[in-house]
């Protein structure tokens, strides 16, 4: 499979591309604003993507593929160019260049960013939101939204809450796992997934989607 990552060199991003660097079977292009800084192996090819750029930009540097990861934002610098419009973008360019599954790394909090009034996260989180909404109701693509709790630096324990809430957290090395499930099973096409470390072993939680 032909493999997107955009956001390549973020916290999430680069877990997901270093796992699947490590399946052969796997043709990954890892898109980020400065590429290299992505570590290359035989199955990873970087590539650069500036989500300030225009569409028809964005669309240029977009490789052929069957499916994109989308795990880039700007830490809470940009929220509205990077987390919002330029995540649009590549739904857009995604689209014309007929690479139609789109898996998302959004947030719990994108549900209801009411919820999160005067909180740090505030802002983030409308970005989030709306760029969730127009990939629901302004798009064809076959896309696949997961909204995990907070994310944290710990080892991952494979075993996670899929549909559900169960806990606050999830360790980064959990959800780079459930994205990667997501595309290569083809699951939770069409729906917006809630996450969180749980007691059921990733691959059995993301075959109950199907």
């Amino acid at each position: 499979m032909k493999i997107i990552v955009i956001g390549a060199t973020g916290r999430v991003g680069s877990n997901v591309v270093a796992k699947l660097a490590k399946n052969s079977a796997d043709e990954i292009y890892a898109g980020a604003r400065k590429p290299e800084k992505v570590p290359t192996s035989e199955n990873v090819t970087p590539f650069k993507l500036d989500l300030n750029d225009g569409m028809d930009e964005i669309k240029e540097a977009l490789p052929e593929a069957d499916a994109i990861i989308f795990t880039a934002g700007s830490g809470g610098r940009d929220l509205l160019k990077i987390d919002l419009h330029g995540a649009v973008k590549v739904m857009q360019a995604a689209e014309e260049k007929e690479i139609s599954r789109f898996v998302m790394l959004s947030s719990k909090g994108s549900l209801s960013p009411d919820e999160f009034a005067d909180s740090p996260l505030e802002n983030y989180l409308i970005a989030k939101y709306y760029a969730d909404e127009w990939l629901i109701h302004n798009t064809n693509l076959d896309y696949t939204i997961l909204r995990p709790t907070a994310l944290v630096e710990k080892t991952g324990s494979g075993k996670v809450t899929l549909g559900a809430y169960s806990t606050n957290e999830n360790s980064i090395d959990n959800v780079a796992d459930v994205l990667i499930g997501l595309v290569e099973n083809h699951a939770g096409i069409k729906e917006v997934i809630e996450m969180s470390t749980g007691n059921e072993p990733i691959p059995e939680a993301i075959n109950e989607l199907n």
